[in-house]
């Protein structure tokens, strides 16, 4: 019987893996250069952690169980409330901000579609302790900077970038209360996928026959794209009092984080965008998310401000933002433009041996090499010089490391260089010593 892949998993044969690993290792180098830290956390929680943050139709998105022990638990579909956790457990013992980051793989039992599968991997960086606008742009900032890692510019992709506070504000100027702006904001969130006059429909719940003109409002501002326009309707607003004051200290804080992103050479990706808001309640200010220029495929990325959620989760009341970009679309990207490598991994090093007592030595130079972290290959099995030179060809190394009894009786080695086929004696005991400058120069 032939087993198969279940749908929605996937297999990483070794090219498959190298690509993979050129994601990660691109994430990983950006992430540490804005000096965050990686953590990790398990894949299996209880089942009421999602619940809680999310609601309980997050039920039937989840691969979840009763364990041996009589537990309800599920495999993570996303890592934020195993960090909230974590955070709300030692909250009083982090230095803050923390900034963290993580790796991992995620599980959602839904439909297995182009740009998602039930299976996938997706990098996380979170802020926790700093309420003001510039962790916000710490993030976009790296989130530009981890996408520029792969190639990309300002042609392909865009952040598109809301504030939930600002539209709080705009449907409080509306009358709407708390449970009315949740309506309203859920739908906008879908605004882009449903017909118009099904959303006029959803509206009217809320605002009742002034609903077609309330949504004209509401396109008037998901068509701003430039800030003064935006501080402009925002200043314009019929708001009095405490609500007056909040509108004008939050145009204070897009201000401090447009300055902050063109500053650090990100502002040529933001796109200010009213429609996205991020349809997960528990985002509280910022949200944004990174898309292909073209507007084609799935989002890239998106986070925002999660003020609230640690508290929620039963932690201490801490500030937190965060970000999540996932491998799927993010190689579909890469791959449509030309700009995944086609990875084959190579040694450094291949040795060429002539007999038992050349065996030995490429052994012990060998063992020498692969201690200091080069990639040397030797063959297996006794084989003439003209197959472990074809071999060694076809292997992709950059040198051939060649052990004849003529170099044995002298303690020396030859080196090939299978780039240009230029070849150099070098003393055994002068090989770990030279490999430097061979790595750098070649042989000339």
């Amino acid at each position: 019987m032939q087993f198969e892949t279940l749908p929605g998993f996937r297999e990483f044969y070794p090219e498959a893996c190298a690509r993979r690993n050129h994601i990660f290792n691109r994430w990983r180098h950006v992430a540490r250069a804005f000096n965050f830290l990686e953590y990790d956390a398990p894949v299996l929680e209880p089942l009421e952690l999602y619940i809680e943050k999310s609601g309980q139709e997050i039920v039937g998105q989840l691969f979840n169980f009763e364990d041996r022990g009589g537990r309800a638990v599920a495999l993570r579909p996303e890592l934020t409330p195993s960090l909230a956790r974590l955070i709300g457990a030692k909250a009083n013992s982090l230095k803050r901000p923390v900034k963290w980051f993580n790796i991992g793989e995620n599980y959602r039992y839904e439909r297995p579609q182009k740009g998602r599968l039930r299976a996938f991997y997706q990098f996380n960086v979170d802020i926790f302790g700093e309420p003001g606008p510039s962790a916000d742009a710490e993030l976009i900032c790296l989130l530009t900077q981890a996408l520029q890692a792969f190639g990309l510019g300002s042609n392909d992709f865009k952040v598109r970038l809301s504030d939930r506070d600002l539209w709080l504000l705009m449907l409080a100027a509306e009358g709407l209360d708390e449970a009315g702006s949740a309506t309203v904001l859920s739908i906008i969130d879908k605004l882009e996928r449903t017909e118009r006059a099904k959303t006029v429909e959803r509206l009217s719940s809320v605002m009742g026959e002034d609903a077609e003109d309330f949504l004209s409002r509401i396109e008037e501002v998901i068509a701003i794209r430039d800030f003064e326009t935006l501080r402009a309707y925002i200043l314009n607003l019929p708001l009095e009092g405490d609500l007056a004051d909040q509108a004008k200290a939050r145009i204070g804080n897009w201000e401090k984080l447009l300055r902050h992103l063109k500053a650090a050479g990100a502002g040529e990706f933001i796109q200010i965008d009213l429609g996205i808001v991020r349809g997960l309640a528990y985002y509280t200010g910022f949200v944004f998310e990174a898309f292909e220029a073209s507007g084609e495929g799935r989002a890239l990325a998106g986070g925002g401000r999660y003020d609230a959620l640690v508290q929620k989760l039963g932690g201490p009341d801490i500030p937190a933002v965060g970000f999540a970009m996932g491998d799927v679309t993010l190689a579909d990207l890469l791959d449509g433009k030309s700009l995944m490598p086609a990875y084959m991994q190579r040694p450094e090093f291949i040795a060429i041996i002539g007999g038992a007592d050349e065996r030995d030595a490429a052994l012990g130079d060998a063992a020498q090499l692969r201690a200091l972290g080069y990639q040397v290959e030797y063959p297996l099995k006794d084989s003439g010089f003209g197959k472990q030179f074809k071999a060694a060809n076809q292997s992709g190394a950059r040198f051939a490391l060649i052990y004849g009894s003529e170099e044995l009786e002298r303690s020396a080695v030859k080196v090939r260089d299978l780039g240009n086929g230029n070849e150099a004696e070098i003393p055994r005991d002068q090989l770990i010593r030279q490999v430097p400058a061979l790595l750098e120069s070649g042989i000339e």
